[in-house]
């Protein structure tokens, strides 16, 4: 796909994004907050469109932090219910395009054995797909990903002086996923809020004052235009 002003040669290969602003789109509009996240999953199929059309090779989304728990019950038991949903709606759609879908995040941890069921399918129907990997983070937090890497170092026997960036970076949940080369987050909100912490190290940001469910691919086109227009030194300096 030629899209204006986006250099083909400079496409970012990680795309992660936190999807933000659902809550607050529905109640602008007299609905309850759960209507939001209904409109989200349009936004979410448009903009992983438009990502398979420009080659984006990985995507990652923010779905379910391990803070969410702490949200009003009904939104927690509409969430877990909701990606049981788009699981059954978009899985079929996914994997005709090419799509492999992963899960990051602790399963382990009061993840409903229905809404397991439907991942591990997700997963297993589209093990084989190339095309673009869709890493989908539920149960998820930064900061536990690193612990259970750490946890996994210790019970492995290592010793500390065998410890570094390269053995950790072993140890997460998906070593094989490059880190994100940029990162998007809607609604005009300026955190990461605890989210891909170790592998964001050197991606680069990009703020949106575009709720999640308004966002479309011509707003994931002007981010990757930002993204082009920056000089990426890694800690180094310019030649």
């Amino acid at each position: 796909m030629v899209v204006p002003d986006i250099d083909q040669d400079r496409i970012p290969a990680h795309v992660a994004c936190v999807m933000d602003g659902n809550g607050r789109w529905a109640q602008a509009r007299g609905l309850a907050r759960t209507e939001g996240h209904s409109a989200g999953e349009k936004a979410l199929i448009e903009t992983l469109d438009g990502a398979l059309e420009l080659g984006i090779k990985y995507f990652s989304v923010y779905a379910f932090s391990t803070e969410n728990w702490r949200r009003p019950v009904e939104e927690v038991r509409f969430l877990l219910n909701f990606n049981v949903g788009i699981l059954d709606r978009n899985r079929d759609y996914l994997h005709s395009r090419g799509v492999r879908i992963r899960f990051a995040g602790r399963r382990d941890w009061r993840v409903p054995k229905r809404l397991a069921k439907k991942m591990d399918e997700a997963v297993n129907l589209t093990a084989m797909n190339r095309t673009m990997t869709l890493t989908i983070c539920f149960n998820y937090g930064g900061r536990a990903e690193i612990i259970d890497a750490v946890k996994a170092l210790v019970d492995s026997g290592i010793t500390s002086d065998k410890i570094n960036e390269r053995a950790i970076s072993s140890h997460l949940y998906y070593p094989d996923m490059p880190d994100p080369d940029l990162v998007i987050r809607t609604s005009g909100e300026y955190r990461i809020s605890n989210f891909l912490l170790w592998e964001l190290a050197y991606s680069e940001l990009v703020f949106t004052d575009i709720l999640w469910p308004d966002f479309r691919q011509k707003h994931l086109f002007d981010a990757i235009r930002e993204y082009q227009s920056r000089v990426r030194r890694f800690g180094g300096v310019d030649q």
